[in-house]
């Protein structure tokens, strides 16, 4: 499956703007040619002491997609879903080196997960890890929260995703790399599963 990813992290002397959308296509899942599943995030920091590394955070997940299947007659069933919007709020704390070549950021979030958890949580680390004037980067992030789903048989609580991802800086705005994406009880797929890619970048 192709996917593409728009992103931007912007810091300003109020806090920090992120957010990204990834946009799938094609893949043998969904049936459907062309893009059928997107997802973004976006999220703001807001610095309330300019001397502290804690920050009060605000998100916003949601997105949506579409796929087909063949029914008892075979007759080709097309449908569009939406993925449960959810909404963040909590705090975070940033660990940083002076030159910013080294960072951690840590989150503590209340989640609400529109018609599913009213009240559940995350819990989100980040970093980005850069080496060798900054050719070798180490970034990528980790989550974990609460989450009801209901497979087949069984019934979950909690979700971990994380996406370690490593990149070599060939040109100022150009990079090669990839990532791994490792998740449990995610996207509905019960247990453990690994995806792993490989990827291009143009940094503006």
């Amino acid at each position: 499956m192709f996917t593409s990813t728009v992103e931007m992290f912007k810091p300003d002397k109020m806090g920090s703007t992120f957010f990204f959308i990834d946009m799938d296509y094609g893949s043998k899942a969904s049936g459907v040619d062309g893009m059928n599943h997107t997802y973004w995030e976006i999220a703001r920091s807001f610095k309330a002491w300019q001397t502290s590394n804690f920050e009060p955070r605000v998100e916003f997940n949601g997105g949506f997609g579409r796929g087909q299947y063949k029914d008892a007659d075979g007759n080709t069933v097309q449908f569009n879903y939406s993925i449960n919007s959810a909404w963040l709020l909590g705090i975070q704390y940033t660990f940083a080196t002076k030159d910013f070549t080294k960072t951690l950021t840590l989150q503590a979030n209340y989640k609400y997960i529109n018609d599913k958890n009213n009240t559940a949580f995350q819990l989100t680390a980040v970093w980005g890890f850069h080496f060798f004037d900054k050719k070798l980067s180490l970034t990528g992030f980790a989550d974990w929260w609460r989450e009801d789903n209901i497979f087949e048989e069984n019934t979950t609580n909690f979700v971990f995703l994380t996406e370690p991802q490593i990149w070599w800086n060939a040109m100022e705005h150009f990079s090669l790399g990839g990532e791994f994406e490792m998740s449990n009880n995610f996207a509905n797929n019960e247990g453990f599963m690994l995806n792993p890619t490989i990827a291009v970048k143009w940094i503006l």
